[in-house]
């Protein structure tokens, strides 16, 4: 995707599959929902800022917070926000067991 509008487009619509699974219970996919809502938000800034497509999940992590580094009008706490987020989407896709099941919190 080389459209930050599309982009943007892509992060409402994961965003709206968050909300919509978290309200059925569905935990891990509104997880996994958001993480992509999230990924998808950081990969517009890139676009807009390097006119460069990160191409992994680990180089739109690294990328985007390089970005908020340096970028006076982004929240600091957006760039850990993603990797924790990835963390959800870990969990939500590969962890089994109680212990490690993806809460509504």
């Amino acid at each position: 995707m080389s459209d930050p509008g599309a982009c943007l487009d892509k992060a409402r619509q994961s965003l709206n599959e968050a909300q919509a699974v978290v309200v059925i219970g569905f935990h891990a996919a509104a997880g996994r929902a958001a993480y992509l809502a999230a990924f998808h938000a950081a990969q517009a800034i890139i676009l807009l800022r390097t006119n460069k497509v990160a191409k992994t999940y680990a180089g739109v992590r690294s990328e985007f917070a390089r970005i908020a580094r340096d970028e006076p009008g982004l929240e600091r706490g957006l760039a850990s926000f993603l990797a924790r987020a990835y963390n959800l989407k870990t969990a939500a896709d590969y962890a089994v067991g109680v212990d490690v099941a993806v809460s509504a919190s």
